[in-house]
């Protein structure tokens, strides 16, 4: 078992495959598009659960698939997310920009790497880049969404970054075919209205972000030899 927290103090994380669970103290606002929770909502942990290939294969409904799974382990109202990299991989990073913090969890796998605007196709290969962002002030739902834009931007400079390209049209990668990014933020009053680059919110979630899938991509590629 791998016990941590993040380094704001505000995260519980623990890992024993194949569950990676992070709690927060108090019920948080998030915003995602998990197959388990997703949408917009409130949820006291985001939990990844490691699957292999075959656990999946048609006809299993995935999102049916790892609820199930979740209720078994008493993980009831989490927000739910599915990947097959190895969960004690995991890498965490935290920013601070002005008054806001921000920490990020992420497990990153790239064989499923792809650009967007790949035409569409089946799995070649499985892999693929789960993020939490929690940022320390409380934001409104249009905040939330620009947020998940944000991290999203954040993890495409990161992919670009790392010279993976996509293994359908031999050009940079810019995530994966089933990538997802969570954002969470405590609940109460005052609400930050915005969460763009002009903001400290912003640049608090995009630079961890960012430090996270870097470090994390960094890893994948130094298990396979790569530059």
């Amino acid at each position: 078992m791998m016990a941590a927290r993040s380094r704001d103090g505000c995260v519980a994380v623990s890992c024993v495959r194949p569950w990676l669970v992070a709690r927060f103290e108090s019920p948080h606002s998030v915003a995602s598009w998990a197959i388990v929770g997703g949408g917009l909502g409130e949820a006291l942990s985001v939990v990844w659960h490691e699957v292999q290939e075959h656990e999946l294969r048609p006809p299993t409904d995935a999102a049916q698939w790892l609820q199930a799974r979740m209720g078994d382990r008493g993980l009831h109202g989490a927000v739910g997310l599915l990947t097959s990299r190895r969960l004690d991989r995991w890498v965490q990073a935290q920013h601070a920009a002005g008054k806001v913090g921000a920490s990020c969890i992420a497990t990153v796998g790239l064989g499923n790497a792809l650009r967007a605007g790949d035409p569409p196709g089946p799995y070649a290969r499985i892999g693929t880049i789960n993020v939490l962002c929690r940022v320390d002030v409380a934001l409104t739902t249009p905040a939330m969404l620009e947020a998940l834009a944000i991290a999203t931007e954040a993890k495409t400079a990161a992919m670009l970054e790392s010279g993976v390209v996509s293994g359908r049209s031999g050009e940079p990668a810019t995530g994966t075919g089933t990538d997802c990014i969570v954002i969470a933020s405590p609940k109460g009053q005052p609400y930050a209205p915005y969460a763009g680059k002009h903001t400290d919110t912003g640049a608090a979630i995009g630079a961890a972000v960012l430090d996270a899938v870097r470090e994390g991509a960094r890893v994948w590629k130094a298990e396979r030899g790569l530059r």
